[in-house]
């Protein structure tokens, strides 16, 4: 599992297998992980250790992730990109 004091790792693990997801997962672990709760922290680093397929599937909306605080992470994080774009 990854370190939450190790940022250049996190950082290094949002870069994934698809273009899209890129893009969701990089801006967000810049701009936003730092001021999550430690909880949260740890929800969003176990979500990295998903599969590909998976998280594409859960931020393009195509299904539901079974484990609430990952859909709720996912949900999240959506919104907050989308704010930060709108600026």
């Amino acid at each position: 599992m990854l370190n939450s004091s190790d940022k250049p790792r996190l950082i290094w693990a949002c870069r994934r297998g698809m273009l899209e997801l890129d893009v969701i997962l990089g801006p967000f672990v810049e701009h936003e992980y730092d001021d999550l709760s430690e909880g949260h922290q740890a929800t969003f680093r176990r979500l990295l250790e998903c599969d590909d397929p998976d998280l594409f599937a859960w931020f393009m909306g195509h299904q539901q992730s079974e484990d609430a605080d990952f859909q709720a992470m996912v949900e999240y994080i959506l919104e907050r990109n989308q704010i930060r774009n709108q600026r």
